[in-house]
């Protein structure tokens, strides 16, 4: 004899009693629930194809009760899965979560990055083009080119860095050799500046450092004269330090240019007035320059008789410690948060 059906009431019941009595604990209790009793093939959805074939009395009673069945199912769904993120985002955080966030810290450029973007921008509003060039070279264009003699104190061990294996290489002690490669390789004529770090055997001080950054400008054409290079000279100094800055040139001797000159600007902390930073005369030295040697220009294949021109140098951690007042070299490569956090862009 076939066993009665089960009353549709009875599931039900069975059913609540079952959703009540289910602990959701971890996440495959969660999809265990899920699976059981919320899926297209849970239980629940076995009912509601029973309800479609019941009589209009059955599902008047039992609509309602099917209904509630299933809001039930869905809220202890919703209440297990919040309970399993909550508890994931407590145990991924380990601390005190009553303490106030930490503030997002932003970034800044280094002041020499800045002073070195500083430069470029003005000598480009002079129609300069930026050159690079290699950091290690070998002798002529380091040297030789630029009519450095075979005694001279920069081609000895304790004043350059060279490769042992091979002494006709070493680090480069300026940008110089940029200026060399772009002679070279083209046709007058054209201006330039060559911003780049380089590298001397020197100790380790407050003013001083085993490498540093250099900026050289280089402008060959025909009928270049000295009256040119100080104008440009004049014209950066008043831009990077200011209108009321003075500017001198001090006759000077460099192996690549003839006739050369110091530049010097009035001291920016005393004003011209004398200090330690000035030592006491009221100047400071920011660069050198020069007419091109025509030696230079010949080892490069430039005709001297035809064209002429000028270069000039100088080291960004000097402008930068005049611009900002910084008093040690060694602070800028140091990555001391506290002192690089307070430079921020001025153009």
């Amino acid at each position: 004899m076939r066993k009665p059906e089960r009353p549709m009431e009875d599931k039900i019941k069975a059913i609540e009693a079952r959703i009540h009595a289910f602990a959701i604990q971890t996440r495959e209790h969660l999809e265990e629930f899920r699976l059981q009793f919320i899926s297209k093939k849970g239980e629940l959805t076995s009912l509601f194809d029973e309800l479609k074939v019941a009589s209009a009395e059955q599902k008047k009673l039992l609509g309602k009760a099917l209904n509630d069945l299933k809001k039930l199912s869905e809220e202890k769904f919703k209440t297990g899965q919040d309970q399993l993120e909550s508890a994931a985002v407590g145990q991924s955080f380990e601390g005190d979560l009553t303490l106030p966030p930490i503030p997002n810290k932003i970034g800044s450029q280094h002041p020499l990055s800045l002073t070195r973007y500083r430069i470029i921008e003005i000598f480009e509003r002079l129609g300069f083009n930026v050159e690079d060039g290699p950091e290690i070279e070998d002798d002529w264009h380091n040297f030789t080119a630029l009519n450095f003699p075979e005694n001279h104190p920069a081609r000895e061990m304790q004043d350059t860095f060279f490769v042992e294996k091979n002494p006709d290489v070493l680090l480069r002690t300026h940008t110089s050799n940029v200026q060399i490669r772009l002679m070279k390789n083209r046709k007058p004529p054209f201006r330039a500046i060559m911003p780049g770090r380089v590298y001397r055997n020197e100790a380790i001080s407050a003013r001083a450092h085993c490498f540093f950054h250099q900026v050289e400008g280089l402008y060959v054409d025909t009928n270049v004269g000295f009256a040119d290079l100080k104008q440009a000279l004049y014209h950066f100094a008043k831009e990077m330090f200011g209108k009321e800055t003075k500017i001198r040139l001090r006759p000077s001797f460099f192996p690549f240019t003839e006739p050369s000159a110091e530049i010097d600007i009035s001291c920016l902390i005393c004003h011209g007035k004398g200090c330690n930073v000035c030592k006491y005369s009221g100047w400071v030295e920011i660069a050198g320059s020069g007419m091109v040697h025509p030696n230079v220009l010949r080892n490069c294949g430039i005709d001297p008789d035809v064209y002429t021109g000028f270069a000039f140098g100088m080291g960004i951690e000097r402008i930068t410690m005049l611009r900002y007042s910084i008093n040690d070299l060694r602070l800028f490569s140091e990555n001391d948060i506290r002192f690089l956090k307070q430079f921020k862009a001025v153009m």
